[in-house]
């Protein structure tokens, strides 16, 4: 269809360890459209950011990945691109939000240089006051009310869901019509936590983008996501439109992981 912007068929991941091969990722199918945000969930451990991480071409050199189609429509078979030619689409046509901010900002570049190092490696010429006036633009909109001072700092100098808005600026400054987000409201409080979601949601809606959301909150996937893709073992076992797969789900396991949901007024079970 005309609308498809990711077309991934039959993706697999194979990880070797001084134990032997482990396959987190085994056969997996994923699309996604144009304005559309799919949500990967299921259980800590069952290949989620695995998959998109194999898709983004971000896995360790003991890791091989095949599959029979990666295609960022208009762009490339992600499959057959050269590493320099991955660099080039992550960043102008893919978007990534990693689980921790922390994690993906530089620690002894302030904030201002890793905007002009990331504009730099995309537009040829780019000045550092043009990027710094993007990067004051790209802050203002992901909603930190002094983005003078956070431009100037450092990572250290952020708290969790600040970092997240940088991370966030940063995905989304070159208008890639892809975003990825890997979990990205681990370890921030709930108030924060919608924050972040909203802004997220917001971005995908007002640029007309599409998003895959990686996490293990039902709430989140059930708010926030048009189609939901449930993931056990390494496998996709149920996908559908979110209401669907929540409302009336057929495999037993997304059963069993909707109901493992504690609903209001329920009496709790403990473990002895």
């Amino acid at each position: 269809m005309s609308d498809l912007v990711l077309d991934v068929e039959n993706l697999a991941v194979s990880i070797n360890t001084p134990d032997g091969v482990v396959n987190p990722v085994k056969g997996i199918d994923l699309q996604v459209r144009r304005g559309e945000i799919v949500g990967i969930m299921g259980e800590s451990g069952c290949g989620k950011s695995t998959t998109i991480k194999a898709i983004l071409r971000l896995l360790g050199a003991n890791s091989t990945v095949t599959a029979d189609r990666i295609d960022l429509v208009g762009q490339a078979d992600l499959t057959a691109v050269s590493k320099k030619q991955i660099r080039a689409i992550r960043g102008r046509h893919i978007g990534f939000v990693a689980q921790n901010p922390f994690g993906s900002l530089n620690p002894i570049y302030s904030i201002e240089r890793q905007f002009y190092e990331l504009q730099k490696a995309h537009r040829t010429g780019v000045s550092k006051r043009e990027s710094r006036a993007i990067a004051l633009e790209m802050l203002a909109g992901v909603g930190i009310v002094a983005p003078e001072r956070v431009l100037d700092g450092y990572a250290h100098q952020l708290s969790g869901g600040m970092a997240q808005r940088v991370v966030i600026a940063l995905a989304t400054t070159l208008g890639p019509g892809l975003l990825f987000a890997d979990e990205p409201t681990t370890g921030l409080d709930a108030t924060v936590q919608a924050q972040i979601l909203d802004l997220i949601s917001g971005l995908v809606a007002s640029e007309n983008r599409s998003m895959v959301l990686v996490t293990h909150d039902l709430g989140v996937i059930a708010q926030y996501c048009h189609k939901a893709v449930v993931m056990y073992a390494g496998e996709v076992v149920e996908a559908g439109d979110v209401l669907d797969v929540m409302v009336d789900p057929q495999h037993p396991y997304t059963q069993k992981l909707i109901g493992s949901v504690p609903k209001q007024g329920e009496k709790l079970r403990v473990a002895r």
